[in-house]
């Protein structure tokens, strides 16, 4: 079991360009493929891992990793999360202002970009679906009006999003 998380989290820190959303679908195959959580109690924890403090993708594998295997199991998917990136960023950083500059790298990191949004978009429709905010029913009315509600305060005023999170989770325990 420590094995698979680590392996699995190694590989998702190995390709995970563009921050921790742009790994929700790939955490998400992994997890369900291996049946360590189902889609919807992975949405609970990435919903969790993203309102606390530090990076959603080592949060995200610190909450697999103790549901799976416990104390243990939190610090071999962090630690296998996080390697990756450190040695991606020490052996960058010994050739960075050489490589930086070459139009290769700049072309590719153009290129990424692209597929970076897109793998956040997807993680977001995919989240928004799992969640029912897709449907019509009355259920979903109230969780589409909050979205759209926190979409808007976000883009036209500007809003801080820890400002957001508290009246979100207020109208959560009022509207629920």
């Amino acid at each position: 079991m420590l094995l698979d998380l680590f392996l699995t989290f190694l590989l998702v820190g190995f390709v995970s360009f563009g921050g921790g959303y742009a790994i929700i679908p790939m955490v998400e195959l992994e997890v369900t493929r291996h049946g360590w959580m189902t889609s919807q109690e992975l949405i609970d924890v990435i919903a969790v891992a993203g309102m606390s403090p530090g990076p959603i993708a080592t949060n995200t594998a610190v909450f697999i990793g103790f549901h799976t295997a416990g104390l243990l199991g939190a610090i071999v998917a962090a630690v296998a999360i996080t390697l990756p990136s450190v040695l991606i960023v020490f052996i960058i950083a010994a050739f960075f202002y050489k490589l930086y500059e070459a139009p290769a790298v700049q072309s590719a990191f153009y290129g990424l970009r692209p597929v970076v949004t897109a793998l956040i978009i997807f993680a977001a429709y995919s989240f928004a679906g799992s969640n029912g905010l897709f449907s019509l029913s009355e259920e979903a009315l109230p969780g589409g009006l909050l979205f759209l509600f926190c979409l808007f305060a976000l883009m036209k005023f500007k809003w801080h999003p820890a400002l957001i999170i508290l009246i979100a989770g207020f109208a959560g325990i009022v509207i629920y």
